[in-house]
């Protein structure tokens, strides 16, 4: 096996990612446009004391993330986690379903974004249908993708700098507000008359947890990545204490800021916050950048898409075409062309909330494997270094996910349950057809 980071190339994929570039690849992946909307759930479930969930929910995202680390430097190859379940579990099945629903919670989590992008915060520049926003919003999203993963990542990074701001700037308020005698730090302690505060702090961790979610996508660009074995583990990690410790931050200035019950009752809990400090800075600042938030994790969620559908085509997944690739750009832009159609028909089937609770379930399905994989695959020896897990990580990995399984309800499960029988059938109509061919 080649060793990982030797070549400047493989396949047809052009290894452009440095280790910065990755680092905030990911940062700007988890960080999203989550955090600009949750806080004040979070503060709903548990009072003043929101830094605790987050960091409860920092530590299940790392237990994954050690699954991913290990893994990925051990098979630097894209397809991440279809990959992982192919090695392991040896059943083309299985391979074929974890890939379709981390590549169907790619598309429709895009999809999901784009009508966030074409919705209100955009509502604050221009007047535009919101399905018509979102749509021409995918398309420049697919361009920029077809363009180059050096483009993508480049742009990335100015995105990634400018919702990292925003967050900071939150934080700066605050700190204002406390030196003119504002605010009430005590609220950071408090969990308002709580019955249960674990089981409130299990609850609201649920709700962070999705704020963490967007550092699997880094999988599916190894391939581009220089000197993965060295380089992923130190940009995984580093972006998601980084993502952590900012979300903690933010919370603990909220609270301090806001009462939680007023908290709970925005649906823009940073604004609300910016205001309550009495801080100049105005409202459509954040607008702004709320949009680049959105903007940034829908590109970074197609990149993903299109790499894993161009992996699963090489592994003979999907049908062959999904792998071209441009000679002079180095991108799979069949994949690009198919993953952004699809995104685009499913900006009329659901609202975001219908959206984004069907993207959690079916990343849940592939963090599960992905964890069992890491333990299946102890027994494989590879001729490159790579990092390797604590063995009680992706077992507690595993547990992770079967109690956040939990915590969905029936009609998420059926929306999900929807989706893999619909892959299943794909693979069943596929199998069927491979068969049929040498006798014709």
């Amino acid at each position: 096996m080649e060793p990982a980071g030797s070549a400047t190339t493989t396949g047809n994929l052009k290894r452009n990612i440095t280790g910065k570039m990755l680092f905030l690849f990911i940062l700007g992946d988890v960080l999203g446009a989550g955090i600009y909307a949750l806080v004040g759930q979070i503060a709903g479930e548990v009072g003043g004391v929101t830094w605790v969930p987050m960091l409860v929910a920092l530590g299940l995202a790392l237990l994954t993330a050690a699954s991913y680390a290990e893994l990925v430097t051990k098979y630097p190859r894209a397809g991440g986690s279809a990959v992982f379940a192919e090695r392991a579990y040896k059943r083309p099945a299985i391979s074929f379903l974890v890939g379709f629903c981390m590549l169907s919670a790619g598309v429709v989590s895009a999809a999901g974004l784009s009508l966030a992008f074409a919705g209100d915060y955009l509502g604050t520049f221009i007047d535009i249908p919101p399905v018509l926003g979102a749509v021409i919003f995918l398309a420049l999203i697919g361009a920029l993708n077809a363009r180059g993963i050096k483009e993508s990542v480049r742009a990335n990074l100015v995105m990634t700098m400018i919702e990292t701001t925003g967050l900071v700037i939150v934080v700066i308020a605050v700190g204002v507000l406390l030196s003119n005698g504002g605010g009430d730090v005590g609220r950071a302690a408090r969990f308002d008359q709580l019955d249960s505060p674990v089981v409130a702090i299990f609850g609201a961790a649920l709700l962070a947890f999705y704020s963490f979610v967007g550092f699997e996508t880094s999988a599916n660009v190894i391939e581009e990545v220089k000197d993965p074995s060295r380089v992923y583990p130190r940009a995984l990690f580093g972006a998601l204490v980084t993502a952590g410790v900012l979300y903690m931050l933010v919370g603990t200035a909220a609270s301090i800021a806001v009462p939680a019950d007023e908290l709970a009752d925005s649906s823009g809990p940073l604004l609300t916050v910016i205001q309550a400090t009495g801080v100049a800075i105005p409202d459509w600042l954040f607008s702004a950048i709320a949009l680049v938030a959105v903007a940034n994790g829908a590109l970074l969620t197609m990149i993903m898409s299109s790499r894993l559908t161009y992996g699963m085509a090489n592994q003979g997944l999907l049908p062959p075409v999904f792998s071209r690739v441009l000679p002079e750009r180095g991108t799979p832009w069949v994949a690009i062309v198919a993953t952004t159609a699809l995104a685009m028909v499913l900006t009329v089937t659901g609202s975001i909330a219908t959206l984004a609770e069907t993207v959690v379930l079916l990343l849940l399905i592939v963090f599960l494997s992905t964890n069992i994989a890491v333990l299946v695959l102890r027994r494989e020896r590879v001729q490159h270094r790579h990092f390797t897990a604590w063995t009680v990580l992706p077992v507690l990995g595993a547990l992770s996910c079967i109690v956040l399984f939990t915590q969905l309800s029936a009609e998420v499960w059926l929306r999900g349950g929807i989706i893999i029988a619909v892959g299943a059938a794909i693979f069943a109509l596929d199998t069927l057809a491979r068969r049929r061919t040498p006798s014709q």
